[in-house]
């Protein structure tokens, strides 16, 4: 049965290697802060950083977690990654399966 999400989050943000994303998504999961995260390699990024224009190769970091762990999934981000200023963007998914969902309620939560 599909159902409206209220809780669940889907943050994205993006780092340099694949070591650093392991890393960042390994200590996510490993604190119940998200029940899980893919890493999609491969990712080119053409953006603007102070004036210039610059091109990076990353690894996309899909983080599946809920509202209630933001905060902190946003504090180990910052904490782990090498960036000055990293990606993270918070999307609210409309519906989900109701396993699924729940799924994602008990792995991310404390």
């Amino acid at each position: 049965m599909i159902v409206p999400t209220t809780s669940i989050r889907l943050v994205m943000t993006t780092a340099g290697s694949h070591e650093e994303a392991g890393r960042i998504a390994g200590a996510l999961v490993e604190a119940h802060l998200a029940a899980c995260v893919n890493l999609v390699p491969g990712v080119s990024a053409v953006y603007r950083w102070q004036g210039d224009v610059e091109t990076a190769n990353e690894v996309l970091l899909l983080i599946k977690t809920t509202v209630e762990n933001l905060d902190t999934v946003e504090s180990t981000v910052r904490r782990l990654h090498s960036y000055e200023l990293p990606e993270f963007l918070v999307l609210q998914p409309e519906a989900a399966t109701q396993a699924y969902a729940d799924w994602i309620g008990r792995a991310g939560g404390p």
